[in-house]
């Protein structure tokens, strides 16, 4: 049996072991035979493992100091499918980042200042660099404050993110096919690369309201099916090839805000509705009302109060998040998007990994 040192973390909407990459096997082919393990991968509950049986809840963080002169710490991301025994590790993850500054701070990889420590993060997964703000009275971190945000229970201690590169993180396009509206299966859509790759998609245009629940759009499947027809056909006019067995691009359903927001979105993780928000799907479509022409700028200025303002409001399953937008004059690629989240630590120890789960590697 391997005992793995991990930090169970709820990071913003979204949980997960927290483990530096020194603790891991080297082999990436190793590495993610050990995570399937330690989540029970491949079962809906993962009942043989620690994963919580959601694509929500089956995130794994790793961190390591950066040898980057830019950044203090680097952060890969792998999302774990339940169902499957397989780990991706293409995307970035905005909610569980908002657990690697903590974590990194309390390991001693970054010191901590008082009364706030600003930990220069670096994914890996996407090259993006973000600034995590992490509260540290007395040089120590604290998760108790009052900040709440909506799809988390109670309240902690705010965590204030910055994305500062993201246009182009993983085509290196803000607009990866060159278009600002582009057609696939008779359904008008926008493209963007900005934090995620995504595929903006006015919900009225595929049918539906927009206001629907996750599980109400997860039961259709004529509609689920038609989704991942347009997702396949605009992964490969976005550059990535045959997207089948890839979890980007992400699909969102964009619609008119109904609770004083400035948009309304269905965000999924592919093939299921995110209960809320993804962190970095909220930077894109943040970016993306203010791309003139794109879907999401047509949706919001049809709206009567209709304004280009540097505050996002996004209205989600769960209830709204906030981006406030830092804009760069006409260059909408060197848009900085801020968040604020918050983060806890739910339990730290060992994760026990059988020794026979090394024998599937080939």
């Amino acid at each position: 049996m391997f005992n793995i040192p991990c930090v169970l973390m709820r990071g913003g909407t979204s949980k997960g072991p927290v483990i530096l990459a020194s603790d891991l096997p080297d082999n990436i082919q190793e590495r993610d035979i050990v995570l399937l393990n330690l989540m029970g991968a491949g079962h809906e509950l993962e009942i043989d493992g620690i994963g919580g049986g959601s694509p929500q809840t089956s995130k794994v963080a790793i961190v390591s100091a950066s040898d980057s002169p830019d950044a203090d710490i680097d952060y890969l991301f792998a999302q774990v499918m339940v169902k499957e025994r397989r780990v991706d590790t293409t995307p970035n993850c905005g909610n569980m980042l908002c657990a690697v500054g903590p974590f990194a701070i309390e390991k001693g990889l970054v010191a901590p200042k008082n009364p706030v420590t600003t930990v220069r993060i670096r994914n890996l997964n996407t090259g993006t660099l973000v600034n995590a703000e992490v509260q540290t009275p007395n040089f120590k971190v604290t998760y108790d404050g009052d900040t709440q945000i909506d799809g988390v229970p109670g309240s902690a201690a705010p965590i204030g993110l910055t994305f500062l590169n993201s246009a182009g993180c993983k085509t290196g396009k803000l607009l990866p096919t060159g278009n600002t509206i582009d057609v696939f299966d008779g359904v008008e859509v926008t493209c963007i690369d900005m934090a995620m790759p995504m595929i903006l998609i006015d919900a009225h245009q595929m049918g539906k309201m927009g206001g629907e629940s996750p599980s109400e759009l997860d039961s259709d499947l004529v509609f689920m099916q038609r989704l991942e027809k347009i997702r396949l056909k605009a992964g490969a006019a976005m550059g990535f090839g045959d997207v089948t067995g890839k979890v980007i691009p992400k699909p969102v359903l964009l619609s008119k805000p109904t609770e004083d927001g400035t948009i309304k979105v269905r965000y999924f993780m592919p093939h299921n509705c995110h209960k809320s928000l993804a962190i970095t799907g909220s930077i894109g479509i943040s970016t993306a009302t203010i791309i003139k022409g794109s879907v999401a700028q047509k949706i919001i200025s049809s709206q009567p109060a209709y304004a280009l303002t540097n505050i996002v409001t996004i209205e989600h399953p769960s209830g709204k998040i906030i981006v406030s937008l830092l804009k760069d004059g006409n260059q909408i690629e060197n848009t900085q998007a801020a968040v604020l989240r918050t983060a806890r630590k739910l339990f730290e120890g060992n994760v026990c990994v059988p020794e026979v789960a090394l024998a599937e590697v080939i």
